[in-house]
């Protein structure tokens, strides 16, 4: 990675623990969560609670770009307790404040939730429009027009990067066909976010993280051409046994 500061938020999740043990010797990163113990002394941490505004700013003092992964992730998470103060209201504080902070990238942890409102066998490009099919969905839309809105005066670059379903298959596993078409693996998950931090963008872009499986959720044609994402795994050959998976 080029040097460049970048704040990682949720840093101790699932997605945000694969990042920066693959990068963070490469790159000067600051890891954020609300608890830090999880995280390696030797790094730069902070302790994060991003529905306060205050510590969001404190956050985003001093870096180039954030990978904003923090949120509530279950679909059937309550609005009132949970995704209104954390996934939408963090989502603002953590926005403003990297525009505040002068910050020249923000990429955005979307998720497919924010289209699963489509029909099952509809395969959702990148330009499509978002259409949500729970109340965590909504939530990510929320940040997706949110992430736009903020790229409009051509200061800071924001990518909304529509995660699917991240996880470790083997072969003989039973999964639904949607599960299986929307499938990332870690590693393809890390290549991408590393893509967006690097690739030449201005502006606002929604890219689409999924696998190369044989038939995909969410296609990833712009999203090649856009970031040079290249993922290496298909969720379809990994259970047939075909594969190794990550």
């Amino acid at each position: 990675m080029n040097a460049r500061k970048i704040l990682i938020t949720g840093a101790a999740g699932r997605i945000g623990s694969a990042f920066w043990k693959a990068y963070y010797d490469k790159s000067d990163l600051r890891l954020a969560d609300i608890d830090v113990s999880t995280l390696p002394q030797s790094a730069q941490r902070f302790a994060l609670d991003i529905s306060v505004q205050a510590s969001c700013l404190e956050a985003c003092e001093g870096i180039h770009t954030v990978i904003h992964l923090a949120a509530d992730p279950r679909p059937d998470a309550d609005f009132m307790t949970s995704l209104l103060p954390v996934n939408i209201v963090g989502t603002y504080n953590m926005l403003f404040a990297a525009k505040a902070q002068g910050c020249e990238r923000f990429i955005f942890a979307s998720s497919a939730q924010a289209i699963e409102g489509y029909p099952e066998d509809v395969q959702i490009h990148e330009c499509m429009a978002p259409k949500p099919g729970n109340l965590y969905g909504v939530s990510k839309a929320f940040g997706e027009a949110l992430a736009s809105m903020y790229a409009n005066d051509g200061q800071m670059t924001t990518i909304a990067v529509r995660i699917a379903n991240v996880a470790i298959f083997h072969q003989g596993e039973n999964h639904s066909h949607r599960d299986v078409a929307a499938f990332i693996s870690v590693r393809d998950v890390v290549a991408l976010l590393k893509n967006c931090v690097e690739a030449e963008l201005s502006g606002f872009h929604v890219i689409h993280g999924v696998s190369d499986n044989r038939y995909k959720r969410l296609s990833i044609e712009k999203t090649r051409k856009v970031v040079g994402y290249a993922p290496l795994d298909d969720g379809f050959e990994i259970l047939e046994g075909h594969a190794q998976p990550d």
